[in-house]
């Protein structure tokens, strides 16, 4: 039996799956699991790589003592986040998507491109995190000037397990760098802000081989198997996986929310830029979708107020309370907040509206605020490109979670269809099935 494995990595954890195909479908077998997450440093917040490709490294070693015959293994992450390398070494700190530095350097690259000629170059949404102001900011404060590579958080593990750089469309799409029409970088915005073009070379298509592990690597975990590109986006893995009806919406629900539907060809109008979509590189289509605050609400939530206290439980709470007040979730001050729950009790009394008064109605106003927002961003969706959609295709973590999907049929009027299998570690592997076939 063939087979692979996927490493998929959050931003909040990580799991290294086993899949293999079986009577035509694709079976898989969670071998490992890790807690990831960014760690303040100096005023920041910042990735710990050295810990982050351990983790994966061990993951490995645990994969093939229990699968000695695996034939390859790709890697999937969140998409934005970036290494700076000179040469063979990082340049560190690696900062992370939520760190507040952009903040500096968010008017700075709209004073040299306004958004609305951005938007219509790269089609992508507005996201203070995008990884074209993380770089500005560090062209701002020098770190740009020894600069060799950037490679996308993906890109960065497969080079320290294979030793070969590679720029993968699906996770460079995020960037706000790439022309959806060509699916490369798009040399203009690169010119325009000051960037070596030799940061950006040619894209590969998902599908690809990258070579063999590094002999060290090969030593350290007992494991011989090449190395293949899936959609290194999680999201667009997840998004490749879900078996759907044409034309309707999908959602990856995970600490973001990703919902939008899949397209022919790139939709870039100024309806799109006001509604907050992106046109994302997927495998034969475009992933035109909206960024949401997804299940980090809640994450944050029962990190500070029960973190013994499992999910199941949780939800049964929320439902049970009764609550249902809601906030916009996607709002600044949720983003990284010293405490949600006190954000949350803020922007409540702004709103003049009843606070929780138990740990359960926290909950219940974090799922009925995830819910409104689904609710709004199909609005936006149905305006920006003149249909009306009737069914909802829910996939990832937040795929479990009833309470939340009862409301998001209650709030948006359409069927969903919940799909709680691990979508973008379906999708990693049904690549590397289909590269083995090519």
């Amino acid at each position: 039996m063939r087979r692979y494995l996927a490493i998929d990595v959050g931003a909040t954890s990580g799991r290294h799956i086993a899949g293999w195909e079986e009577d035509g479908v694709i079976r898989q077998e969670e071998i490992y699991r890790f807690q990831n997450g960014a760690v303040k440093k100096d005023g920041h917040l910042t990735w710990d790589l050295d810990l982050l490709f351990e983790e994966v490294v061990n993951g490995i070693r645990c994969a093939f003592s229990r699968y000695p015959d695996i034939r390859s293994l790709s890697i999937d992450t969140w998409g934005t986040d970036y290494v700076l390398m000179n040469n063979d070494r990082p340049i560190l700190p690696c900062y992370a998507y939520r760190d507040s530095r952009v903040e500096e350097s968010v008017p700075e690259v709209h004073k040299i491109i306004p958004f609305s000629e951005l938007y219509e170059r790269c089609g992508y949404q507005f996201v203070a995190s995008n990884t074209i102001y993380q770089l500005y900011w560090d062209k701002m404060k020098g770190r740009m000037d020894a600069a060799t590579d950037f490679l996308m958080i993906p890109e960065y593990l497969i080079y320290r397990l294979s030793g070969v750089k590679v720029k993968e469309a699906t996770n460079a799409s995020t960037t706000s760098l790439v022309d959806p029409r060509t699916r490369q970088f798009d040399p203009e915005i690169i010119r325009k802000l000051g960037f070596p073009q030799s940061l950006f070379p040619a894209l590969r298509p998902p599908g690809q081989r990258v070579g063999a592990l590094l002999p060290e690597i090969a030593e350290k975990t007992g494991a011989s198997c090449s190395i293949v590109l899936c959609a290194t986006h999680d999201t667009n893995s997840a998004i490749s996986a879900i078996p759907m009806d044409p034309g309707e919406i999908y959602i990856s629900s995970g600490t973001w929310s990703l919902l939008g539907v899949k397209l022919d060809e790139p939709l870039i109008s100024p309806e799109g830029a006001a509604a907050g979509f992106s046109n994302e590189s997927g495998l034969e289509y475009i992933c035109y979708l909206t960024n949401l605050a997804g299940m980090w609400m809640p994450e944050r939530l029962r990190a500070e107020l029960c973190p013994e206290e499992d999910y199941g439980t949780i939800v049964r709470m929320a439902k049970a309370s009764g609550y249902c007040c809601a906030v916009d979730p996607n709002l600044p001050q949720f983003n990284a907040p010293d405490s949600m729950a006190e954000a949350i009790r803020s922007e409540l009394s702004r709103m003049d509206l009843p606070l929780p008064e138990s740990s359960a109605e926290y909950f219940s106003c974090a799922y009925h605020s995830i819910a409104a927002s689904y609710r709004s961003a199909i609005g936006r969706l149905e305006g920006a490109t003149g249909k009306t959609y009737h069914k909802i295709y829910i996939t990832g973590g937040g795929a479990r979670n009833e309470f939340l999907n009862e409301l998001t049929a209650s709030y948006t009027g359409k069927s969903v269809i919940a799909l709680p299998f691990e979508a973008s570690t379906q999708g990693n592997i049904a690549m590397q099935i289909r590269a083995d076939r090519s």
